[in-house]
This record gives C-alpha cells, structure tokens and sequence, in this order.
C-alpha cells in the first residue's frame, strides 16, 4: 500500500497513491458515512484546473485525485521524485472498489449516462461481483437540472441505503457534481469517467500495451476523432510544455489565494 502525500501538478494536487491505498481511503470513509470526494484525473482533468480557477479550487478541495494518466503518474516523478508503480486508472479502481464493496457488504449507487447503458453496466458488474449490492440507479438527464430535480435526486441517493456512489459524467460535469454533492450525501462520491461506457461495452478501451506507454489518448482519439480532437491535440502539448515550465521553475499557478466557486444546480 502506497500514499505519498499531495504534490501540486500544475496547480492541481495529485495524490502520490496505488490501488490499495486509494480503496482503503474510500472504504474507510464508506463506513464511516463521511463525506469524501475522489476522481481520478489524466492530462485533459488536470488542465481543465489549469484553465479554471473556480475549477481548480474544487480539484483542490476533493480528498482524493488519483494519476489516471500515465503523463500524470510522471509528472510525480519528474516534479517531486515520486515514484509509484502504476497509475491508478478509473476505470479499474471503480472495479477495485466494487470488489471492496462486495467483500464488507457495502451497497453502491451508480448515477449517469442514459438508462440502457446502467441496465447493461448493472449486469455486467454483478456478473463479476455477484454479491455487490446495487441500491439505486439514475440515468443522466444530460441537461442542467431544476432545484426541485435537484434535492429530488439527492433524496433519492440518500434513502437508497448506499454507502458508495459512482458518478460517470464526463470531465469536468462529474467533478463539479462531486463536489457540491458529497457533502449531502454523506459517503464517498467517485467521479469515474468513461468507465461506464468501458464496463457496459458501450466503448472499448486501448490495448494494454498503449495505455502502459502513456497512448490510451491516441486510441480513443482514432475512435472518436469529431469529439476529442481539440482535447488531446491542442491540450497534451500545452500539458507536455507547462510541465517542462514548471520542473524549470519559470511558470507557477497560484491555488493558495483560489476563492470557492458559488453553489449552483447542476448538469446532471
């Protein structure tokens, strides 16, 4: 079990931790029923902090943000000599923690992408964790929500019995609802990411071979280039170049002086 501490990538504070760790910290907080706020953030999550102020003051304010990228995971090493074995990818640590869940008997929610997606995904994990209790689903409307969806929503989660709750939103959606959420719903709250689309097949994920040299980018890009285009050609070198600026200590984002973003209802 690894957990170095937070160390600052490009203003956002990355949590130097494995697998084991970051299941440990979310389980433990499971069965307290405290709040606790994770995400697991490649090189397209930390510039959305870059970027946004309000943004990286709620990166900064969750308990957990693991390196999803392997660009990431060297940053650590390359900013702070960090060394850790691997990254901690989203997408395996919900499958981590839903095998945590199924061994200590906590129930899990899972809310986002559309109705036949979670139907699938419900299937699939419970083909694979059979004794994984699934309490409650919630499909994404895919638009802002009115208060009264709002507080309808947080009720829901709330009176579910769930103890762990799974957020596939898409960057940076499921990071701001993980944020102004958790502390209602007292439990960890998991921003995820594709991983839905991932575990109901919906998407396939790159070779293993790809996602170990840091190339998961250039597979998803190849599948989906309309929509992703933008992301990883203009923000990879941008990420690749400020990471070069920072190790030589010519360009540093202030986080100390960040202000809280004001409460608003969410796309959800």
């Amino acid at each position: 079990m690894i957990y170095k501490g937070k160390h600052t990538v490009l203003g956002v504070q990355v949590d130097a931790v494995d697998y084991d760790a970051a299941v440990s910290k979310i389980v433990d907080a499971a069965h307290d029923r405290r709040p606790f706020a994770v995400s697991a953030l490649a090189v397209h999550g930390v510039m959305t902090g870059v970027m946004d102020k309000a943004h990286r003051y709620r990166l900064n304010a969750f308990n957990l943000i693991c390196p999803d990228g392997q660009p990431v995971r060297w940053a650590l090493r390359w900013l702070h000599g960090v060394q850790l074995p691997e990254r901690v990818y989203g997408p395996n640590l919900m499958l981590e923690v839903c095998r945590a869940a199924e061994a200590q008997g906590l129930p899990i929610f899972l809310f986002g992408a559309k109705a036949s997606v979670l139907e699938v995904l419900s299937a699939n994990l419970l083909r694979q964790f059979p004794k994984l209790k699934i309490v409650g689903t919630r499909a994404s409307k895919f638009r802002q929500l009115d208060d009264v969806e709002w507080e309808n929503l947080v009720a829901e989660v709330r009176s579910s019995g769930a103890q762990i709750m799974f957020v596939g939103l898409g960057c940076p959606r499921q990071e701001v609802f993980t944020f102004e959420v958790r502390n209602l719903v007292s439990m960890p709250v998991i921003a995820v990411g594709a991983a839905f689309n991932f575990h109901s097949g919906l998407l396939a994920q790159a070779p293993s071979t790809m996602q170990r040299y840091g190339l998961e980018w250039l597979f998803r890009l190849l599948h989906e280039p309309k929509r992703l285009w933008r992301r990883y050609l203009l923000l990879n070198p941008a990420y690749l170049t400020l990471i070069g600026m920072q190790k030589l200590g010519v360009h540093r984002i202030d986080s100390a002086s960040l202000k809280p973003p004001p409460s608003h209802v969410l796309y959800g």
